[in-house]
């Protein structure tokens, strides 16, 4: 199978590398992901084949990011089912992330959309996608049938 197109990896330029280190590395050891990479100015989350960097950069010109301007606006993650969304936005504020659009929230994103919008202090605003309710849990198997007594055969 084809790696062509699939996303290798995202590196975001942070000017607080410890704060980001802190709001992403919670956030996604929460979605599965491991520590992969350290060095002096930077660290990455992998996974599987994709990671994920911070990387406090020499060459920014700023250690302000604003989504609202031309650039990146968020990340979008797949986050498991409903409950893991609602548990992820209740651990959040202990870890510099803050709920957006709550007056809308669950369903910012659109109707039949269940998802979390997540800013850090820093202004990086991340997106929890739930998976479709129909994809939560596989339907449960069909009961048995009563067997029938010796003398009703």
């Amino acid at each position: 199978m084809s790696r062509a197109g699939a996303p290798h990896h995202v590196e975001v330029w942070v000017g607080d590398l410890a704060r980001a280190e802190d709001s992403f590395g919670w956030l996604l050891g929460a979605l599965g992901y491991e520590p992969f990479q350290r060095w002096e100015g930077g660290r990455s989350w992998a996974l599987g084949s994709f990671y994920l960097v911070v990387e406090e950069s020499p060459a920014r010109t700023s250690d302000v990011h604003d989504r609202l301007r031309p650039g990146l606006n968020h990340l979008a993650f797949h986050a498991g089912d409903r409950r893991t969304v609602d548990a992820l936005v209740a651990a959040a504020p202990a870890h510099g992330w803050r709920l957006l659009f709550a007056d809308r929230h669950p369903y910012a994103g659109g109707e039949g959309v269940y998802a979390a919008y997540l800013e850090n202090a820093d202004g990086f605003e991340v997106e929890l996608v739930a998976a479709p309710e129909a994809e939560e849990a596989p339907a449960a198997p069909a009961a048995p049938a009563p067997e029938k007594d010796a003398d009703e055969r």
